[in-house]
Protein backbone atom coordinates (compact mmCIF):
# COMPACT_ATOMS: atom_id res chain seq x y z
CA UNK A 1 0.00 0.00 0.00
CA UNK A 2 2.81 2.44 0.97
CA UNK A 3 4.81 1.68 -2.41
CA UNK A 4 1.41 2.75 -4.41
CA UNK A 5 0.79 5.65 -2.21
CA UNK A 6 3.88 6.82 -3.39
CA UNK A 7 3.29 6.10 -7.29
CA UNK A 8 0.18 8.37 -6.62
CA UNK A 9 2.06 11.10 -4.95
CA UNK A 10 4.83 10.81 -7.38
CA UNK A 11 1.97 10.99 -10.00
CA UNK A 12 0.88 14.53 -8.91
CA UNK A 13 3.95 16.24 -8.50
CA UNK A 14 4.63 15.12 -11.82
CA UNK A 15 1.59 16.36 -13.13
CA UNK A 16 1.51 19.63 -11.25
CA UNK A 17 5.03 20.35 -12.35
CA UNK A 18 4.92 19.80 -16.00
CA UNK A 19 2.04 22.81 -15.90
CA UNK A 20 4.03 25.03 -14.10
CA UNK A 21 7.02 24.24 -16.30
CA UNK A 22 5.06 24.84 -19.77
CA UNK A 23 3.81 27.56 -18.44
CA UNK A 24 6.61 29.74 -17.18
CA UNK A 25 9.00 28.36 -19.58
CA UNK A 26 6.54 30.26 -22.24
CA UNK A 27 6.01 33.21 -20.89
CA UNK A 28 9.92 33.56 -20.08
CA UNK A 29 11.03 32.87 -24.39
CA UNK A 30 8.18 35.65 -24.83
CA UNK A 31 9.45 38.29 -22.60
CA UNK A 32 13.22 37.51 -23.52
CA UNK A 33 12.56 37.13 -27.53
CA UNK A 34 13.71 33.46 -27.59
CA UNK A 35 11.70 31.06 -29.42
CA UNK A 36 9.45 28.20 -27.59
CA UNK A 37 11.47 25.96 -29.60
CA UNK A 38 14.75 27.20 -28.23
CA UNK A 39 12.96 26.94 -24.77
CA UNK A 40 11.68 23.81 -25.29
CA UNK A 41 15.76 22.38 -26.61
CA UNK A 42 17.22 23.63 -23.52
CA UNK A 43 15.82 24.47 -20.41
CA UNK A 44 12.39 22.45 -20.64
CA UNK A 45 14.42 19.60 -22.33
CA UNK A 46 17.31 19.48 -19.72
CA UNK A 47 15.44 20.28 -16.78
CA UNK A 48 13.09 17.19 -17.53
CA UNK A 49 16.25 15.26 -17.99
CA UNK A 50 17.46 15.98 -14.13
CA UNK A 51 15.77 12.68 -12.34
CA UNK A 52 17.83 11.02 -15.79
CA UNK A 53 21.11 12.37 -14.50
CA UNK A 54 20.56 12.17 -10.85
CA UNK A 55 19.37 8.27 -11.74
CA UNK A 56 22.56 7.60 -14.03
CA UNK A 57 24.85 9.18 -11.59
CA UNK A 58 23.79 7.38 -8.47
CA UNK A 59 23.63 4.09 -10.38
CA UNK A 60 27.12 4.95 -11.72
CA UNK A 61 28.99 5.44 -7.89
CA UNK A 62 27.29 2.40 -7.05
CA UNK A 63 28.70 0.17 -9.39
CA UNK A 64 25.09 -0.65 -10.97
CA UNK A 65 26.51 0.20 -14.80
CA UNK A 66 23.46 -1.86 -16.06
CA UNK A 67 20.54 1.35 -14.75
CA UNK A 68 23.28 3.87 -15.69
CA UNK A 69 23.31 3.22 -19.29
CA UNK A 70 19.96 1.24 -19.37
CA UNK A 71 18.75 4.32 -17.75
CA UNK A 72 19.89 6.58 -21.04
CA UNK A 73 19.32 4.20 -23.70
CA UNK A 74 15.91 2.74 -22.83
CA UNK A 75 14.87 6.65 -22.05
CA UNK A 76 15.80 7.68 -25.39
CA UNK A 77 13.75 5.24 -27.05
CA UNK A 78 11.00 5.93 -24.59
CA UNK A 79 10.96 9.77 -25.29
CA UNK A 80 10.86 8.77 -29.18
CA UNK A 81 8.22 6.15 -29.44
CA UNK A 82 5.62 6.55 -26.53
CA UNK A 83 6.18 10.47 -25.87
CA UNK A 84 5.97 11.18 -29.64
CA UNK A 85 3.45 8.70 -30.12
CA UNK A 86 0.75 9.36 -26.75
CA UNK A 87 1.26 13.48 -27.57
CA UNK A 88 0.45 13.00 -31.45
CA UNK A 89 -2.20 10.83 -30.45
CA UNK A 90 -4.06 13.64 -28.64
CA UNK A 91 -3.20 16.39 -31.16
CA UNK A 92 -0.90 16.40 -34.07
CA UNK A 93 2.20 17.67 -33.72
CA UNK A 94 3.68 20.54 -36.20
CA UNK A 95 7.21 20.03 -36.52
CA UNK A 96 9.66 23.18 -36.85
CA UNK A 97 12.28 22.87 -39.85
CA UNK A 98 14.82 23.93 -37.65
CA UNK A 99 14.60 20.53 -35.92
CA UNK A 100 14.26 18.75 -39.70
CA UNK A 101 17.42 20.24 -40.67
CA UNK A 102 19.66 20.27 -37.16
CA UNK A 103 18.63 19.16 -34.50
CA UNK A 104 16.99 15.54 -35.61
CA UNK A 105 20.72 14.87 -37.83
CA UNK A 106 22.65 15.90 -34.44
CA UNK A 107 20.71 13.38 -32.02
CA UNK A 108 20.85 10.73 -34.72
CA UNK A 109 24.51 11.89 -34.96
CA UNK A 110 25.59 11.58 -31.43
CA UNK A 111 23.24 8.19 -31.42
CA UNK A 112 25.72 6.77 -33.79
CA UNK A 113 29.20 7.67 -32.24
CA UNK A 114 27.96 6.61 -28.76
CA UNK A 115 27.46 3.54 -30.20
CA UNK A 116 30.86 3.47 -31.61
CA UNK A 117 32.46 4.39 -28.41
CA UNK A 118 30.42 1.43 -26.57
CA UNK A 119 32.17 -0.98 -29.13
CA UNK A 120 35.14 -1.77 -26.88
CA UNK A 121 32.77 -2.85 -24.28
CA UNK A 122 33.06 -0.09 -21.88
CA UNK A 123 32.45 4.17 -21.89
CA UNK A 124 34.72 5.30 -20.26
CA UNK A 125 36.52 8.62 -18.73
CA UNK A 126 37.96 10.03 -22.01
CA UNK A 127 34.55 9.00 -23.38
CA UNK A 128 32.32 10.72 -21.05
CA UNK A 129 34.69 14.55 -21.04
CA UNK A 130 33.70 13.76 -25.40
CA UNK A 131 30.53 13.62 -25.05
CA UNK A 132 30.37 16.35 -22.27
CA UNK A 133 32.01 18.95 -24.16
CA UNK A 134 30.13 18.24 -27.10
CA UNK A 135 26.65 19.66 -24.86
CA UNK A 136 28.44 22.24 -24.14
CA UNK A 137 29.22 23.36 -27.62
CA UNK A 138 25.35 22.17 -28.75
CA UNK A 139 23.97 24.64 -25.87
CA UNK A 140 25.76 27.36 -26.64
CA UNK A 141 25.02 27.28 -30.15
CA UNK A 142 20.94 27.17 -29.30
CA UNK A 143 21.62 30.05 -27.24
CA UNK A 144 23.41 32.27 -29.75
CA UNK A 145 21.13 31.04 -32.39
CA UNK A 146 18.24 31.99 -30.09
CA UNK A 147 18.95 35.36 -29.31
CA UNK A 148 20.12 35.95 -32.94
CA UNK A 149 17.14 35.13 -34.65
CA UNK A 150 14.03 36.05 -32.24
CA UNK A 151 10.59 33.92 -33.24
CA UNK A 152 8.16 36.23 -35.69
CA UNK A 153 5.04 34.83 -33.81
CA UNK A 154 6.32 35.83 -30.46
CA UNK A 155 6.39 39.65 -29.39
CA UNK A 156 9.39 41.33 -28.98
CA UNK A 157 10.55 41.98 -25.03
CA UNK A 158 10.09 45.63 -25.45
CA UNK A 159 6.45 44.79 -26.54
CA UNK A 160 5.63 42.66 -23.40
CA UNK A 161 3.59 44.35 -20.84
CA UNK A 162 4.18 44.39 -17.61
CA UNK A 163 6.64 41.01 -17.32
CA UNK A 164 6.47 39.44 -14.48
CA UNK A 165 9.65 37.39 -14.15
CA UNK A 166 10.04 36.72 -10.95
CA UNK A 167 6.68 34.92 -11.24
CA UNK A 168 8.04 32.75 -14.39
CA UNK A 169 10.99 31.86 -13.04
CA UNK A 170 9.09 30.90 -9.96
CA UNK A 171 6.75 28.53 -12.26
CA UNK A 172 9.88 27.48 -13.84
CA UNK A 173 12.41 26.32 -10.91
CA UNK A 174 8.84 25.36 -8.70
CA UNK A 175 8.13 22.81 -11.56
CA UNK A 176 11.34 21.28 -12.41
CA UNK A 177 11.45 20.65 -8.11
CA UNK A 178 8.27 18.91 -8.25
CA UNK A 179 9.18 16.72 -11.63
CA UNK A 180 12.40 16.21 -9.66
CA UNK A 181 10.67 15.19 -6.97
CA UNK A 182 7.75 13.40 -8.13
CA UNK A 183 9.89 11.11 -10.75
CA UNK A 184 12.22 9.88 -7.65
CA UNK A 185 9.50 9.07 -5.59
CA UNK A 186 7.91 6.78 -8.86
CA UNK A 187 11.12 5.26 -9.55
CA UNK A 188 11.81 4.03 -6.39
CA UNK A 189 8.81 2.73 -5.99
CA UNK A 190 9.14 1.30 -9.19
CA UNK A 191 12.05 -0.51 -8.64
CA UNK A 192 11.32 -1.97 -5.43
CA UNK A 193 8.11 -3.47 -7.12
CA UNK A 194 10.57 -4.79 -10.00
CA UNK A 195 13.15 -5.72 -7.97
CA UNK A 196 10.82 -7.98 -5.79
CA UNK A 197 9.77 -9.63 -9.04
CA UNK A 198 13.24 -10.44 -9.43
CA UNK A 199 14.51 -8.37 -12.99
CA UNK A 200 18.02 -7.89 -13.52
CA UNK A 201 19.42 -4.57 -13.56
CA UNK A 202 19.49 -3.79 -17.02
CA UNK A 203 15.93 -4.73 -17.46
CA UNK A 204 14.91 -2.48 -14.67
CA UNK A 205 17.10 0.27 -16.74
CA UNK A 206 15.51 -0.21 -20.17
CA UNK A 207 12.35 -0.55 -19.05
CA UNK A 208 11.11 0.49 -15.52
CA UNK A 209 13.79 3.30 -14.21
CA UNK A 210 13.80 4.86 -17.99
CA UNK A 211 10.28 5.06 -18.12
CA UNK A 212 10.07 6.23 -14.91
CA UNK A 213 12.54 8.91 -14.95
CA UNK A 214 11.08 10.00 -18.97
CA UNK A 215 7.53 10.96 -16.34
CA UNK A 216 8.56 14.54 -16.80
CA UNK A 217 9.08 14.38 -20.57
CA UNK A 218 5.49 12.27 -20.99
CA UNK A 219 4.05 15.01 -18.71
CA UNK A 220 5.47 17.78 -20.06
CA UNK A 221 5.42 17.10 -23.65
CA UNK A 222 1.42 16.43 -23.37
CA UNK A 223 0.64 19.68 -21.66
CA UNK A 224 2.36 21.33 -24.07
CA UNK A 225 0.83 19.94 -26.58
CA UNK A 226 -2.47 20.38 -24.93
CA UNK A 227 -2.04 23.82 -24.32
CA UNK A 228 -0.94 24.70 -28.03
CA UNK A 229 2.70 25.05 -27.14
CA UNK A 230 3.86 21.82 -29.83
CA UNK A 231 6.90 23.18 -30.46
CA UNK A 232 8.08 22.66 -26.87
CA UNK A 233 6.81 19.57 -27.23
CA UNK A 234 8.69 18.09 -30.02
CA UNK A 235 11.78 20.10 -28.75
CA UNK A 236 10.94 18.68 -25.59
CA UNK A 237 11.96 14.99 -26.45
CA UNK A 238 15.07 15.81 -28.99
CA UNK A 239 16.38 17.56 -26.78
CA UNK A 240 16.14 15.57 -23.33
CA UNK A 241 17.50 12.62 -25.80
CA UNK A 242 20.73 15.13 -26.79
CA UNK A 243 20.75 15.83 -23.18
CA UNK A 244 20.81 11.97 -22.13
CA UNK A 245 23.75 10.97 -24.61
CA UNK A 246 25.92 14.05 -23.99
CA UNK A 247 25.09 15.44 -20.28
CA UNK A 248 23.67 12.51 -18.70
CA UNK A 249 26.01 9.36 -20.17
CA UNK A 250 28.53 11.91 -20.18
CA UNK A 251 28.48 12.14 -16.82
CA UNK A 252 28.23 9.14 -15.36
CA UNK A 253 31.01 8.46 -17.50
CA UNK A 254 33.67 10.98 -15.93
CA UNK A 255 32.54 10.35 -12.19
CA UNK A 256 32.42 6.36 -12.53
CA UNK A 257 36.04 5.31 -11.55
CA UNK A 258 36.24 2.98 -14.40
CA UNK A 259 34.00 4.14 -16.66
CA UNK A 260 30.37 2.75 -17.68
CA UNK A 261 30.74 -1.17 -18.46
CA UNK A 262 28.45 -1.98 -21.88
CA UNK A 263 27.21 -5.51 -22.27
CA UNK A 264 27.32 -7.58 -25.05
CA UNK A 265 23.21 -7.87 -25.19
CA UNK A 266 23.25 -3.75 -25.11
CA UNK A 267 25.50 -4.06 -28.07
CA UNK A 268 23.85 -5.85 -29.77
CA UNK A 269 19.77 -4.69 -29.24
CA UNK A 270 19.23 -1.87 -27.26
CA UNK A 271 21.97 0.57 -28.82
CA UNK A 272 21.27 -0.45 -31.87
CA UNK A 273 17.68 -0.36 -31.58
CA UNK A 274 18.33 3.38 -30.31
CA UNK A 275 20.28 4.60 -33.50
CA UNK A 276 17.36 2.93 -35.65
CA UNK A 277 14.48 4.78 -33.73
CA UNK A 278 16.40 8.38 -33.74
CA UNK A 279 16.69 7.40 -37.85
CA UNK A 280 13.37 6.46 -37.70
CA UNK A 281 12.07 9.73 -36.08
CA UNK A 282 13.83 11.78 -39.70
CA UNK A 283 11.34 10.32 -42.00
CA UNK A 284 8.20 10.84 -39.24
CA UNK A 285 8.72 14.34 -38.75
CA UNK A 286 9.50 14.91 -42.39
CA UNK A 287 6.40 13.81 -43.96
CA UNK A 288 4.52 17.08 -44.39
CA UNK A 289 6.03 18.46 -41.44
CA UNK A 290 3.39 17.20 -39.03
CA UNK A 291 3.70 13.94 -36.78
CA UNK A 292 -0.25 12.47 -37.56
CA UNK A 293 -2.08 10.47 -35.49
CA UNK A 294 -1.52 7.41 -37.14
CA UNK A 295 2.16 7.55 -36.84
CA UNK A 296 1.81 8.22 -33.12
CA UNK A 297 -0.22 5.04 -33.19
CA UNK A 298 3.28 3.35 -35.13
CA UNK A 299 4.74 4.74 -32.54
CA UNK A 300 3.45 3.79 -29.65
CA UNK A 301 3.06 0.14 -31.34
CA UNK A 302 6.85 -0.30 -31.80
CA UNK A 303 6.95 0.47 -28.07
CA UNK A 304 4.72 -1.52 -27.09
CA UNK A 305 6.54 -4.43 -28.98
CA UNK A 306 10.00 -3.55 -27.96
CA UNK A 307 8.90 -3.74 -24.12
CA UNK A 308 7.00 -7.16 -24.85
CA UNK A 309 10.47 -8.31 -26.22
CA UNK A 310 12.15 -7.19 -23.06
CA UNK A 311 10.13 -9.10 -21.19
CA UNK A 312 9.96 -12.45 -23.11
CA UNK A 313 13.58 -12.46 -23.09
CA UNK A 314 14.11 -11.59 -19.30
CA UNK A 315 11.53 -14.76 -18.79
CA UNK A 316 13.29 -16.77 -21.78
CA UNK A 317 9.65 -17.48 -22.73
CA UNK A 318 8.76 -19.82 -25.31
CA UNK A 319 7.46 -17.44 -27.42
CA UNK A 320 10.34 -15.02 -28.46
CA UNK A 321 11.36 -17.02 -31.47
CA UNK A 322 8.43 -16.40 -32.95
CA UNK A 323 7.78 -13.05 -31.74
CA UNK A 324 11.58 -11.88 -33.23
CA UNK A 325 10.86 -13.65 -36.04
CA UNK A 326 7.26 -12.12 -37.36
CA UNK A 327 9.22 -7.99 -36.00
CA UNK A 328 11.96 -9.00 -37.98
CA UNK A 329 10.54 -10.39 -41.34
CA UNK A 330 7.03 -8.91 -41.62
CA UNK A 331 6.57 -5.80 -39.25
CA UNK A 332 9.66 -4.13 -39.59
CA UNK A 333 9.62 -4.37 -43.63
CA UNK A 334 6.11 -3.16 -43.66
CA UNK A 335 7.43 -0.42 -42.15
CA UNK A 336 10.40 0.42 -43.71
CA UNK A 337 8.53 0.67 -47.19
CA UNK A 338 5.55 2.36 -45.75
CA UNK A 339 7.94 5.65 -44.97
CA UNK A 340 9.70 5.36 -48.19
CA UNK A 341 6.24 5.58 -49.98
CA UNK A 342 6.09 8.71 -47.81
CA UNK A 343 9.42 10.41 -48.10
CA UNK A 344 9.92 9.61 -51.72
CA UNK A 345 6.91 12.34 -53.02
CA UNK A 346 8.28 14.73 -50.25
CA UNK A 347 11.60 14.80 -51.48
CA UNK A 348 10.46 15.74 -55.26
CA UNK A 349 8.06 18.05 -53.85
CA UNK A 350 11.34 19.80 -52.12
CA UNK A 351 13.45 19.31 -54.96
CA UNK A 352 11.05 21.17 -57.10
CA UNK A 353 10.36 23.78 -54.81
Amino acid sequence: MLTLLLLLVGLALLIVGAEGLVRGASRLAAQVGISPLIIGLTVVAFGTSAPELVVSIKASLDGQAGIAIGNVVGSNIFNVLFILGISALIVPLAVAQQLIRLDIPLMIGISLLVLLLALDGVIGRFDGGLLFLGLIAYTGFLLWQGRRQSAPDEPEPSEVKSPHWGRDVLFVAGGLAMLVAGSRLFVDAAVVLATWLGVSDQVIGLTVVAAGTSLPEVVTSIVAAMRGQRDIAVGNVVGSNVFNLLGVLGLASLIAPAGIAVTDAMLSLDLPVMLAVAVACLPICFTASVINRWEGAVLMGYYVAYSAYLILAATHHDALAGFSALMLYFVLPITALTLAVLVVPELRRSARG
